[in-house]
């Protein structure tokens, strides 16, 4: 039925407020086009997964340079302790492709790509500070830190820091913001999308729109779509992220007859704290991430190691592990950690909500762990430690090729002996951030038919852009697909919307 009222007329209708849409809303706003935002959440939870991201961005960069001018100037410390390197357009490409198994779309890839570098830059202008990512570097034994993998920075304030600069600047530029207002259906007028139907205030009203803009993410936080899309035991994985990411876009444009693209089966999943709550609050942020791994060993509930913890960087390997564990008995593995591993662990495996276990010996350590086959989890260590390739030195600031030999599943790097108490092992589960089937978009991230035709007045950008990611994702792509797609999709709707 058609409701009651229009109650808003605009050039360019954004649906979502997370970096992809308020990226959106700025750039179609700079071509001078009218803008509405709807927000499915209430304000103080507006921003969907951005707010929930540790900030880390992904980008090809020329040298400290780069870096210099995106931070606003590095110290003489900084330039003197740190090996910023490079991230050319060739690297970046070789890692989409290889985590991806050489499926990402030509056709995406390059648009991120291409792109990115001066969408950072893009980014500096609309108000966000950035800070060398510390976190993920090789750190070397003289205090010295080598960049590497490609996120050579962060957001300052992390995601919530990204997220309120992108609505101060969205705001002041003129951009409409309405929370609480969750998007129902197209509005299709002769094969045109003309806006949305909307349901705001126990309403369902129409917001008019010469061009609409879908940002509002995949279905992560959907218990039914994971199962439908993912498989079996999907309904049990931890939502890292937003809880409004219900795949309300997805089915909106798939019931006009949108192309559905990409890994729709696939999804961003990390190791995550068996204690956090079933949907994350933005109170915790990421305090419940567990991606030290390569520091130690990962057990499942059988004793066993059932991956290769050193296999690459933490940056690209650290999005497929959910899947990995999710598919282990119980749905849960354990962290093990020595005193060496432990002692270079990241801040948030400290905090008081872990599942944290420590002990002086690896029997009463084990002993601890509920459901696990205690016997066979030792005999797994000791035959771990007695496979470490003690004759090739352990390098802290680089692949260092350090690795176990005669073992199934290989530790590639950095693998050193569980041997020297304390003890320490935290119990982790399947975190889902976000899923990586979406929309086939063009070149202006207009969404195509199953005819590859454009629906003519609809757009899509960031998580609903399907067709990037599979398998996996090179960490910190996913807030640089966000502002490239929304760029691109803001300044394509505004200029179709004005005609020019």
């Amino acid at each position: 039925m058609a409701p009651a009222s229009i109650v808003e007329d605009t050039d360019v209708l954004v649906v979502g407020a997370g970096m992809a849409g308020l990226s959106a809303a700025i750039a179609a706003r700079d071509i001078g086009a009218s803008v509405v935002v709807l927000e499915k959440a209430p304000e103080t939870e507006r921003g969907g997964n951005t707010r929930f991201s540790n900030g880390a961005i992904r980008a090809v960069y020329h040298g400290v340079e780069d870096i210099d001018a995106l931070v606003g100037g590095l110290s003489a410390a900084e330039r003197e302790r740190c090996e910023f390197g490079s991230y050319s357009r060739e690297q970046y490409y070789d890692d989409l492709a290889r985590v991806t198994q050489y499926r990402s779309h030509p056709d995406m890839a390059d648009m991120l790509v291409e792109n990115s570098r001066d969408t950072l830059f893009w980014l500096q202008r609309q108000g966000l500070r950035f800070l060398p990512l510390y976190e993920w570097q090789f750190k070397l034994p003289n205090g010295r830190i080598r960049f590497s993998g490609g996120s050579a920075l962060e957001v300052y304030g992390a995601g919530e820091g990204a997220s309120e600069a992108l609505f101060r600047t969205a705001e002041r530029r003129g951009a409409r913001v309405f929370y609480q207002t969750k998007a129902l259906s197209l509005i299709d007028e002769g094969g045109r999308i003309a806006g949305v139907i909307a349901r705001r205030d126990g309403e369902d009203v129409a917001i008019r729109a010469r061009r609409v803009i879908l940002a509002c993410g995949g279905f992560e936080a959907n218990t039914e779509w994971r199962t439908r899309y993912l498989g079996p035991s999907w309904d049990l994985a931890k939502v890292r992220g937003s809880r409004f990411n219900t795949g309300d876009g997805l089915r909106m444009a798939l019931e006009r007859g949108a192309l559905p693209f990409g890994n729709w089966s696939g999804c961003h999943s990390a190791s995550w704290d068996l204690n956090a709550p079933d949907v994350n609050e933005l109170a915790y942020g990421t305090v419940f991430k567990r991606d030290d791994y390569l520091e130690g060993i990962v057990v499942n509930a059988d004793g066993e190691r059932f991956f290769d913890e050193g296999a690459d960087i933490r940056a690209l390997t650290y999005a497929k592990l959910g899947r990995a564990i999710l598919a282990q008995p119980g749905q849960v593995a354990w962290q093990i950690f020595d005193k060496h591993g432990a002692a270079r662990l990241h801040g948030e495996y400290r905090v008081k909500q872990s599942a944290r276990f420590k002990a002086e010996t690896l029997e009463a350590l084990i002993a601890q762990f509920d459901g696990i086959k205690r016997e066979a989890c030792l005999t797994t260590i000791k035959n771990f430690n007695a496979a470490v390739r003690t004759d090739i030195p352990y390098d802290p600031g680089k692949k260092d090729g350090r690795c176990t030999e005669g073992l199934a599943i290989p530790k590639s790097n950095w693998a050193l002996a569980i041997a020297e108490p304390p003890f320490e092992a935290y119990a982790v589960t399947c975190g889902i951030t976000f899923t990586f089937g979406g929309l086939r978009v063009d070149g202006d991230c207009c969404v195509l038919d199953e005819g590859g035709q454009r629906v003519t007045g609809l757009h899509a950008a960031g998580e609903m852009v399907g067709g990037l990611f599979y398998f996996n994702y090179p960490g910190g792509s996913g807030l640089m697909s966000a502002a490239v797609f929304g760029r691109i999709a803001g300044r394509a709707a505004a200029q179709a919307a004005l005609g020019t």
